[in-house]
């Protein structure tokens, strides 16, 4: 007879009612990823041009990343995207999406 991969406590592992582990683990991952060492606050920014620029910085100075840097700085602000989800203004995702744009041509594969 095989055994069962889930607990009573689901698939998480975590009771229920506890703070779902989805959000802490994109925090964690966004401030603590080996992809890059990101500057504060990059993704608050309002200009899709200094995102870019602030991930290109961050990318070509990062020592932790695994990949090229434009590999990784187009990974990270994918993930950041996707990972907030529907929790992003329809503004500040345009200025998100704006940015893949810019990170493109900061790094001439526009």
């Amino acid at each position: 007879m095989s055994r069962s991969k889930h607990t009573a406590a689901g698939k998480s592992g975590k009771a229920k009612g506890s703070k779902p582990a989805k959000a802490q683990w994109s925090q964690t991952v966004t401030e603590h990823s080996d992809a890059l060492d990101l500057e504060r606050d990059v993704f608050t920014l309002d200009d899709a041009a200094e995102i870019a620029a602030s991930l290109k910085r961050s990318a070509e100075k990062s020592r932790r990343r695994k990949s090229e840097p434009y590999r990784s700085a187009m990974s990270m602000l994918t993930f950041y995207i996707n990972r907030a989800g529907g929790n992003l203004t329809a503004r500040r995702k345009r200025i998100l999406e704006r940015a893949k744009g810019e990170l493109r041509k900061a790094f001439g594969r526009a």
